[in-house]
């Protein structure tokens, strides 16, 4: 009795710190979410303040995401030459060490705003993705990892719900504070013909507008990276022994499963990156009504992550998935409309709202369909976002508009399930594996590169067609390309290995 009593205890022991290190994490993914989604309200900034091209302002989004694949590219060197880095430091130091090179990657901002160098910013945005590359690499299978196999997917939707509201708050606050609050603060920034940078509603913008809210990021990341420090965090380490080989390379579904992260991040920041400036050109809205019609973009990727967090937890019961499905989806659009409408004084009205709301109901009717499997739901997902594209392709206005926003909700869960898939059975490779998912984020660096240089030749709306591609090859991952096919350890690629003798 005793026995079992002990037993019991540290088992609820064990589920209390797997608890509270969820929620430390969970915070992470919120402010990196936020940050990230920050690159959209730099990109019509700097193509004011610089007078760029859409190739030259894709920069912006080659340059921090480019710092993804070179930071998981030197960790996955690390790994081959002497053994995975997060073995050897553990979880929660590698943590503290993205956040420690994400707020020197914000405070970077200051001089580069005070300098007004074009490359200065860009070599910012390569610090802080440098950052964010360290707490992917070591967050996203920790979360994985806090819990049973089956129900990471779930797990991971839900730390992405998260990571999605700092996404939807950041084109709303993150405009706020650039295009309005900040903006007068400090000298006025001039353009590349001399004079004053304006909003489109004739506010003139200030260096300070980029330099106090990257100031503030800075002192959040320290803050928390001192929590981290003092967080209970439990040490999860894995009991197979690490091998100095690649040998995550020889499981298949996940080199199949690195292109799919590639093509999906690239379709997302495509669509989040020129939504702004689709809805000024082809639709004539200024910026600060544009930017709430960005933040239901990104919104619905938190609705759909809250949704695909219950609907992937198996300890639900079945009526009761449903239910709370429909209870979160409908309590989240109520923030993301209450938080429009008091910085902007968005209004209920049909073509405001109602065309938003059927989209929930569809991505309630992809997610029956996907019958609560990762892998179909992906491939479901996929071709609901190839359809709008469709849509947005061969129509004009707001019905284009919101076809493009409506692909949020269906981009949602991507990240979690194929990151879930591509990582499953990788046993003692699940650093080296999960390095080289974030070194496919270069997706996001190149594929709205792509589509600049094709919006410069042919306009921007006809440039919607790169991310249909995209799509395309997530429909394919989720039917075949995830299924995880035998190995063995002769096809790791082999590394010369020095011996030592231990007396």
């Amino acid at each position: 009795m005793r026995t079992n009593t002990t037993k019991l205890k540290t088992a609820t022991n064990r589920c209390n710190n797997y608890r509270s290190a969820f929620i430390v994490i969970t915070i992470l993914f919120f402010m990196w979410g936020f940050i990230t989604c920050m690159n959209d309200i730099l990109v019509p900034f700097l193509r004011k303040v610089f007078t760029l091209t859409y190739f030259q302002v894709m920069l912006v989004q080659f340059t921090f995401f480019g710092a993804y694949f070179i930071g998981s590219l030197i960790y996955f060197i690390a790994s081959i030459k002497k053994g995975d880095p997060i073995d050897k430091i553990g979880y929660k130091n590698s943590i503290i060490t993205g956040l420690l090179v994400s707020a020197v990657g914000c405070l970077l901002f200051y001089p580069a705003a005070s300098a007004h160098i074009y490359g200065l910013f860009l070599f910012a945005l390569f610090v802080l993705g440098l950052g964010f590359t360290i707490l992917q690499i070591a967050a996203n299978p920790f979360v994985a990892i806090l819990g049973k196999p089956e129900t990471a997917s779930s797990r991971l939707n839900l730390s992405q719900a998260f990571n999605s509201l700092g996404t939807t708050i950041a084109p709303v606050a993150g405009g706020y504070f650039v295009f309005h609050y900040f903006a007068t603060r400090g000298a006025p920034l001039l353009n590349a013909f001399g004079k004053p940078v304006l909003t489109d509603s004739g506010t003139v913008i200030s260096a300070g507008g980029i330099q106090v809210p990257y100031l503030l990021f800075a002192g959040i990341f320290f803050i928390l990276s001192i929590v981290m420090r003092i967080a209970p965090l439990p040490d999860l380490e894995n009991t197979e022994p690490a091998r100095k080989n690649a040998g995550a390379l020889k499981y298949r579904h996940l080199r199949l499963g690195m292109l799919a992260v590639f093509t999906y991040v690239g379709a997302e920041v495509c669509i989040g990156s020129f939504l702004i400036n689709y809805m000024h050109e082809l639709v004539g809205f200024p910026e600060i009504l544009a930017k709430s019609y960005l933040a239901f973009y990104w919104g619905g990727l938190m609705i759909g992550r809250f949704m695909g967090s219950i609907m992937f937890n198996n300890a639900a019961a079945s009526i009761r998935k449903w239910l709370y499905m429909i209870s979160a989806a409908m309590f989240t659009f109520g923030i993301i409309f209450f938080m429009v409408w008091v910085e902007s004084g968005f209004t209920f009205s049909f073509i405001n709202v109602i065309p938003f709301l059927l989209f929930i109901f569809l991505n309630i009717g992809a997610f029956y369909i996907g019958k609560a499997s990762p892998n179909k739901t992906l491939s479901v997902f996929a071709l609901f976002c190839i359809v709008f594209l469709a849509a947005a392709l061969l129509t004009i206005g707001m019905v284009s508009v919101w076809a493009l926003i409506g692909i949020g909700l269906f981009n949602s869960i991507m990240w979690s399930n194929i990151f879930a898939l591509a990582i499953n059975g990788l046993g003692k490779y699940m650093g080296q594996g999960s390095s080289l998912l974030i070194m496919a984020i270069l997706g996001a660096a190149f594929i709205p590169l792509l589509q600049g240089s094709i919006a410069d030749s042919i306009g921007l709306h006809l440039s919607f067609v790169v991310p249909v591609f995209c799509y395309a090859y997530l429909v394919y991952y989720g039917m075949k390309g995830y299924r995880p096919k035998p190995v063995t350890e002769r096809l790791a690629i082999p590394v010369k290995i020095e011996t030592k003798m231990h007396s």
